[in-house]
């Protein structure tokens, strides 16, 4: 198996934010969901489970660093590889979202009980104002539904289906098998009906015995505000109706939140960058700022330095299902004209004959870099 970084696509210093936003898009891709019958991608999504299950601890990833997959052997490492059942858990336990995935795959037929329809997974793109106010979203989905002629049954008007003389009516099959333990006996659908217990004998025209046609339909989608990309939204007994009448199965949306380049997000905090210029910095000013619904005016007092913050309350997103709002961090940037004029380099440099020295030692809080102490503003 590949290097645990290299399956993520994350570099050796990632934090758990990109550590845990990477597993989730490489997971997506080959989630069961959207690879139903692939055993490769099966395969490459326990991988990446494992790799994101060791990466998201301090201390497996710690061993991992030093030693490689090797310092993992015992009690809690992967010896044989992570089970697809287990590697199923993870994902829903950190990505199920608000909306919850319990019964994202529907339920296996057993015996002649009806088939849950197969649910159904769609994107939804959003915007941060999205995510500041909530939205209502009518989308245009394609879904099996029941098919009328026939009723959902599948069967040709006037005609009758007959018993199945393999399972004789049971839907399974029960086959035994000797060993030197004994006797097992094991239980599978019947090959002859499909599990159905009945065969056709004549097929309904319009769905050609499937008894389900597919249709267009329009659905409506309420987005709460403060959402993010790591949220779902499962709109139960929405989805494909089962064969033969069986249960409608659910649409699960995922929310793709897109990245606005004017802000970083952390939680309901917003951060913006805003440069401003020497003489506003000296004397202070009042400044427009970009907010995520327009603008605001915010005051920069007089002595300002680079990279101060200014925070303006209630303009960030709010939580979700919450009434608090977050704020709008302004780290103001000093900006240094690269190119000056003849009058403006006569004044700066009579500016320069009148000002005081720098002190001869800064604070430690002024040295690190900006985006440094913007992560650390965020928390």
């Amino acid at each position: 198996m590949a290097d645990y970084y290299t399956l993520l696509q994350v570099p050796r210093d990632a934090d758990q934010e990109e550590i845990k936003k990477a597993y989730r898009k490489v997971a997506l891709k080959f989630h069961p969901d959207r690879n139903a019958g692939s055993s490769e991608a099966e395969e490459r999504f326990k991988e990446v489970t494992e790799a994101y299950e060791v990466l998201r601890d301090p201390a497996k990833r710690a061993r991992y660093d030093r030693y490689g997959k090797e310092g993992l052997r015992g009690p809690s490492g992967f010896q044989g590889g992570m089970d697809f059942s287990d590697a199923l858990d993870i994902f829903m336990r950190d990505f199920g979202g608000f909306g919850g995935l319990n019964d994202l795959f529907g339920t296996r037929r057993r015996g002649n009980r009806p088939t849950r329809g197969k649910s159904l997974r769609l994107t939804l793109p959003l915007t941060l104002k999205d995510v500041r106010t909530g939205v209502s979203r009518k989308v245009r989905v394609a879904v099996l539904d029941s098919c009328d002629p026939c009723g959902g049954s599948g069967v040709k008007d006037g005609a009758r289906p007959r018993t199945c003389p393999t399972c004789e009516g049971a839907g399974e099959e029960r086959v035994v098998e000797r060993s030197v333990f004994g006797r097992f006996v094991s239980v599978t659908p019947c090959r002859a009906c499909r599990g159905e217990g009945s065969l056709i004998s004549e097929y309904c025209p319009g769905c050609r015995g499937e008894g389900r046609v597919r249709v267009e339909r329009r659905i409506d989608i309420e987005v709460p505000a403060g959402v993010s990309s790591e949220n779902y939204i499962t709109l139960r007994g929405e989805g494909n109706v089962g064969p033969k009448g069986g249960p409608r199965g659910d649409i699960v949306v995922i929310l793709e939140v897109a990245e606005d380049p004017r802000f970083r997000r952390a939680g309901t905090d917003l951060a913006v960058e805003v440069p401003i210029t020497f003489a506003q910095a000296a004397l202070g000013d009042r400044v427009d700022v970009p907010t995520v619904d327009g603008r605001t005016w915010v005051e920069i007092p007089a002595g300002t330095q680079h990279g101060d913050v200014v925070r303006v309350a209630g303009e960030g997103v709010p939580e979700l299902h919450g009434r608090r709002y977050g704020d709008l961090l302004v780290h103001l940037a000093v900006w240094v004209p690269t190119r000056l004029n003849a009058e403006q380099r006569d004044l700066i440099q009579e500016l320069r004959e009148l000002e005081e020295s720098p002190p001869e030692t800064m604070d430690s809080q002024r040295r690190r870099g900006f985006w440094s102490r913007v992560r650390e503003a965020l928390g």
